[in-house]
């Protein structure tokens, strides 16, 4: 894709590039590189051209279509396979078909706006457009079936760490919430096609609240964006290719010994549960006690008023402190 790679070196370059380098890098006339770049101040690039000097990036619009991310990709495997949709009903449904027809580990399907986004447990998740960042990820692990759900803390991992990078104090409420200011700026839902022994494919999901300004009344007081925490727009492309960066490098740690032992301090260093109270809304009954961490297996251990410790492996999990948990 001639007009990605035209832009992906424009951006990394940081300065003029001349037709005739274009022209050389890629096999193409000057006629066909005007035309590239053209294409790309019609679609919003504010790209300067001098005589003598060439061409020249100085800003980007936010968009979300496949040149622009594939220019900022620096990943090996993860979104190398790239499908963008403008709009769609659930990025998880099209990477489980995707997944289906045969698509490779490391298939990213991107939208700008998803109409029947879902979080845990059935619940709807708000996707309006041209303003966050809705993706889907689909892997093809070869672990056992019951250490497939580790990979939605991987990517916990991941998007905290990015979200980090643009100077934001993000941590985890365990077990996949990402959190800003006591509020809730990103879900990850995973969801796996398997037999007993073996596992066909997984898909994260993963929604972020960016750019958005204004919430629905019943989440006003528990969701934030990232925007508003740090009052000025975010560039989603790049935030997404942070994500992968981060998600290839944990995902290849987690490859290693499919578990979390070695990501382990990094993530506990996140964790907002960690030696709080907590209530657990668990399959077996409610309780109340402190977080003490999670273990290898992404277990969220909570030591109970009498002093024995709990491995909560699947439950609501509310922290006092966040989302108005008092």
């Amino acid at each position: 894709m001639k007009k990605a790679e035209i832009l992906k070196l424009l951006r990394e370059s940081g300065d003029y590039l001349s037709g005739q380098e274009l022209c050389g890098r890629f096999g193409v006339s000057r006629t066909a590189v005007w035309k590239i770049i053209t294409s790309l101040k019609e679609e919003g690039y504010e790209i300067e051209a001098v005589q003598n000097k060439g061409y020249r990036l100085k800003a980007s619009p936010d968009l979300l279509e496949e040149g622009e991310i594939v220019s900022r990709l620096g990943t090996s495997r993860m979104g190398k396979n790239l499908i963008c949709l403008p709009s769609t009903g659930s990025t998880n449904v099209d990477a489980k078909k995707a997944a289906e027809e045969g698509a490779p580990e490391g298939t990213l399907v991107v939208t700008d706006c998803q109409k029947t986004g879902r979080g845990r447990r059935g619940r709807a998740w708000e996707s309006p457009a041209g303003c966050n960042l809705y993706f889907t990820l689909l892997l093809r692990p070869s672990c056992r079936p019951g250490q497939a759900s580790m990979l939605t803390l991987v990517m916990a991992l991941a998007a905290a760490g990015a979200v980090r990078e643009l100077g934001l104090d993000a941590g985890i409420k365990w077990p996949n919430d990402i959190v800003l200011s006591g509020k809730k700026v990103c879900g990850i839902l995973t969801e796996m096609s398997a037999e007993t022994d073996y596992i066909h494919y997984v898909v994260i999901g993963t929604g972020i609240n960016v750019n958005q300004e204004k919430f629905p009344e019943e989440i006003e007081k528990t969701a934030t964006s990232l925007k508003r925490e740090k009052g000025e727009q975010i560039a989603r492309a790049a935030l997404l290719a942070s994500i992968m960066a981060h998600f290839e490098r944990a995902y290849e740690t987690f490859c290693a010994s499919w578990d979390l032992r070695t990501l382990l301090p990094a993530y506990q260093e996140l964790l907002l549960n960690k030696d709080r109270p907590v209530r657990v809304l668990d399959p077996g009954g409610a309780f109340e006690g402190v977080a003490r961490g999670i273990n290898d297996s992404g277990e969220l251990l909570v030591e109970r008023p009498d002093g024995t410790l709990e491995a909560v492996y699947a439950g609501e999990v509310s922290v006092r402190g966040i989302y108005g948990y008092v």
